[in-house]
C-alpha cells in the first residue's frame, strides 16, 4: 500500500489496528511512502478495508504472493539501531534490536530488545530514534533519575530504554491491548521492571498520584498531533520535562504553543530528521 508522505503516520496507525503484527515501511521517491503488510491467506485485512483505512492518503493499494520464506526476508528488513551519547562516559549509547541478532554494543552501551512482530515501536522509525535521542540529552543534563511516564507506550522501547537508564518508577500506558502484552513481555525480556497500563486518552483521563500513580518527573508520549493535544487537556499537572515525538515538523510549532498556554511548559530543544520531528519540553 502506497500513501502520500504527509498523511503517513496517520495511515499507518489505523493500518495496525487491522495488522497488529506489525508493517514494513519504506519511505519512495514523490513523498510517498509503502507499507507492507505480510503473511498468510486468511491473516490478511481485506483490501477494502485498507482503502477505507487510508482514505484520501490512498495513493495506490495492491496485494501478491510472495516467497514462503517471507518470514525470513520480513528478518532481515528489521536491522539493530544504535543511537550515540551525547555524553560518553556519563550516559551510554542505546542499541535497539529484535531478539535474532545478537549482542553488539561496547560496555558503554544500553541493549534494548525488542520483539518487532509483536506491537508497533523497533526503534528503526524517526520520531523513535529522536524521542531515544532526547532521553539520553536529558539523561545528561539531569542527574536525577526520577518517575517516568510512556504514554502510548507501543512495544515498550522508550519505557525500557528509560528503566535501563535508571529511572524508576516506569509507567508505560497504551489503548492497544496487544501493545500491553507485548510492552510487558519485552520488559520482561530486558530485566526492566515496568508498570504496563492499558488507557485510551480519548476516553479516560491520566491517572494522577490520587489514583496511585507517581506524578512523573519525565513524561515521554510518542504520539500523532491529534492525541498530543488530548494529551495536553488530560494532564493535570505538568511534569518537570516531556519529550514529545510523533510529529511532522509543521506540527511542532502548534504543539509547543499549545503546551505553553495550558500548562506553562516552554521549549527547551527540538530535533528533526526528515520529515519528522520530536520536541522537549520543560516546566517553567
Amino acid at each position: 500500500m502506497r500513501v502520500v508522505a504527509a498523511d503517513a503516520e496517520i495511515v499507518l496507525a489505523e493500518l495496525l489496528e487491522l495488522a497488529p503484527g506489525g508493517v514494513e515501511e519504506v519511505e519512495l521517491d514523490g513523498g510517498v511512502v509503502e507499507y507492507a503488510v505480510y503473511g498468510s491467506s486468511g491473516e490478511l485485512p481485506d483490501l477494502p478495508e485498507v482503502r477505507a483505512a487510508a482514505g484520501s492518503a490512498l495513493v495506490e493499494v495492491s496485494s501478491s504472493e510472495i516467497a514462503e520464506d517471507w518470514d525470513e526476508r520480513w528478518k532481515r528488513f528489521h536491522r539493530p539501531v544504535q543511537i550515540d551519547s551525547p555524553a560518553p562516559g556519563r550516559v551510554p549509547s542505546v542499541r535497539v534490536r529484535p531478539p535474532w541478532e545478537p549482542p553488539g554494543g561496547h560496555e558503554q552501551t544500553v541493549e534494548v530488545v525488542v520483539d518487532p512482530g509483536q506491537a508497533f515501536g523497533t526503534g528503526g522509525h524517526a520520531t523513535t530514534r529522536l524521542c531515544v535521542e532526547l532521553l539520553l540529552g536529558l539523561a545528561a543534563a539531569e542527574q536525577s533519575r526520577g518517575p517516568l511516564l510512556d504514554v502510548g507506550t507501543g512495544s515498550g522501547v522508550l519505557a525500557i530504554t528509560a528503566a535501563k537508564l535508571g529511572y524508576t518508577p516506569v509507567v508505560g500506558f497504551d489503548h492497544d491491548r496487544e501493545s500491553v502484552r507485548a510492552a510487558a513481555l519485552n520488559a520482561s525480556v530486558n530485566g526492566v521492571d515496568i508498570d504496563i497500563r492499558r488507557l485510551d486518552l480519548r476516553v479516560s483521563p491520566i491517572p494522577t498520584p490520587d489514583d496511585d500513580l507517581t506524578l512523573p518527573t519525565v513524561l515521554v508520549a510518542n504520539l500523532l498531533r491529534p492525541l498530543l493535544l488530548e494529551l495536553a487537556s488530560a494532564i493535570s499537572a505538568p511534569p518537570a520535562h516531556m519529550l514529545a515525538g510523533g510529529l511532522l515538523k509543521g506540527e511542532v510549532d502548534e504543539i509547543a504553543r499549545v503546551y505553553a498556554e495550558r500548562l506553562g511548559m516552554h521549549e527547551r530543544e527540538r530535533r528533526e530528521s526528515d520529515d519528522w520531528a520530536a520536541l522537549w519540553l520543560q516546566a517553567d
